[in-house]
C-alpha cells in the first residue's frame, strides 16, 4: 500500500499567452523534508513555489497538501505560510506585534495568542525582543521575526522564496545553520527556492533541479553533485571537466568503453554501443602522479588560483582538445606551464547524454 506524499503536485502546467512557465511538472514530497528548488532564473522554480502558496493558479493539474486538493484555495485558506526575501515586516509594529500578526487575523484568541508568540520568540531566539521595534534590529533577527511569524501559525508546509539572498556572505552561512536546525526541530516541511548550489547542498534532504519550466533531475545533494543525471544538471551543480565521447563497446553488465580524445576510457555499468555521451569529473576526483586507474595523459597548467583550502587548476591535455579543472592541496608546488599526469578512479567517471 502507498501512501500519498505530503506534497503531491500532479502534472501542473502554468502558461503565460505563449510563454509556458511550467510544463507539466509533477512531484510528491514527504511529510517532514526540506525541498529546495534550484535552477537558473527562468526555470520555473518561483512560479512552482507560488503555486504551491496559492499566488497564482495552475493553467492545468492539481496540488495537494496533507491529503487535501488546495488547488483551487486561496494562500489564505491554504496551510501555507510564505518568508520572502524583503521578510515583509510591519515597521510600525513591536516584534511581538509582527510575529501575532497572522494569529490576529485567524482570530485565534488574545491568551493563545500571547502563548504562541512568547513560544515563537523562543524559538527563534528572540525570547527578549518581543517589545522592540523593527528598526532596533539586525538583518538576521529580522529574518528570525519573519521566520517566527510564519511558524507560529503552525502551517503545514512552509515556503521560502530566496530568504536569504540579501544577507551577506557570513551572515547567509550562519542562516543556513539556523534554518535547517529549525525545521529539524518543528519537523514541518520547507520548500526553499535559491540559484545557490552550495546553499541547496547545505540544506536539502531533497533538491530538485529545475530548467525551462520542467524538472530536471532530483535526489539527495550527494546524488545529484556526484551522479547527476543529465549534462545541465552537472553543470550547474558546481565545475567539472567534461569529455565528450561515443560508446563503442558494452562488457556483458559490467562496463562500458568510451572513445574519447585523450583515449579509450572504460565506465562501470553498460550503455548502448554507439550512443554520444559527456563523461562527467568533478575537480576533487582527478588525480595526479598515475594514482588512479584510469589514465588521462598529461596536460599543462593555464591557470591556478589559491583558494585556500586549495589551488584550482585550469589544464590543457598536451595531447588532445581536452581541458580539465581540478584541486591540488594548498601546499603543492603549483606554476603555470608545469605538466602534470592525470588519472581518476573509474567509479568517478559519469556519463550523461551528450
Amino acid at each position: 500500500m502507498t501512501t500519498q506524499p505530503h506534497l503531491d503536485i500532479d502534472a501542473v502546467r502554468k502558461v503565460y499567452g505563449s510563454v509556458v512557465a511550467l510544463d507539466e511538472v509533477t512531484l510528491g514530497v514527504e511529510k517532514g523534508a526540506y525541498v529546495v528548488l534550484l535552477g537558473p532564473s527562468g526555470s520555473g522554480k518561483t512560479t512552482l513555489l507560488s503555486l504551491i502558496g496559492g499566488f497564482i493558479v495552475p493553467s492545468s493539474g492539481r496540488i495537494g497538501i496533507a491529503g487535501r486538493d488546495v488547488t483551487d484555495l486561496s494562500p489564505a485558506q491554504r496551510p501555507t505560510t510564505t518568508l520572502f526575501q524583503d521578510y515583509a515586516l510591519f515597521p510600525h509594529m513591536s516584534v511581538a506585534n509582527n510575529i501575532g500578526f497572522g494569529l490576529k487575523m485567524r482570530r485565534v484568541p488574545a491568551a493563545e495568542r500571547r502563548k504562541r508568540i512568547a513560544a515563537g520568540l523562543e524559538l527563534v531566539g528572540l525570547g527578549d525582543y518581543g517589545g522592540r521595534g523593527i528598526h532596533e534590529l539586525s538583518g538576521g533577527q529580522r529574518q528570525r521575526v519573519a521566520l517566527a511569524r510564519a511558524l507560529v501559525v503552525e502551517p503545514e508546509i512552509l515556503l521560502l522564496d530566496e530568504p536569504l539572498g540579501a544577507l551577506d556572505l557570513n551572515l547567509r552561512r550562519q542562516m543556513q545553520d539556523e534554518l535547517l536546525a529549525l525545521q529539524r526541530r518543528t519537523g514541518r516541511s520547507f520548500v526553499h527556492v535559491t540559484h545557490d548550489q552550495e546553499e541547496a547542498m547545505a540544506l536539502a534532504s531533497l533538491i530538485v533541479v529545475m530548467n525551462n519550466g520542467r524538472i530536471e533531475d532530483m535526489g539527495t545533494p550527494k546524488r545529484i553533485y556526484e551522479r547527476p543525471a543529465t549534462r545541465f544538471t552537472a553543470t550547474f551543480m558546481g565545475e567539472s571537466t567534461q569529455i565528450t565521447g561515443q560508446v563503442t563497446s558494452a562488457d556483458g553488465s559490467s562496463s562500458t568503453q568510451v572513445e574519447t580524445a585523450v583515449g579509450k576510457l572504460r565506465l562501470p555499468g553498460t550503455l548502448p554501443a554507439g550512443n554520444g555521451v559527456t563523461i562527467i569529473i568533478r575537480p576533487e576526483n582527478l588525480q595526479t602522479g598515475g594514482a588512479g586507474d584510469v589514465n588521462l595523459g598529461t596536460a599543462r597548467i593555464r591557470e591556478a588560483t589559491f583558494q585556500g583550502a586549495h589551488y584550482r587548476v585550469l589544464a590543457s591535455s598536451e595531447t588532445a582538445d581536452q581541458d580539465f579543472v581540478l584541486r591540488l592541496p594548498p601546499d603543492r608546488q603549483v606554476e603555470q606551464g608545469m605538466s602534470l599526469a592525470l588519472s581518476c578512479r573509474a567509479e568517478h567517471l559519469v556519463a550523461v547524454d551528450r
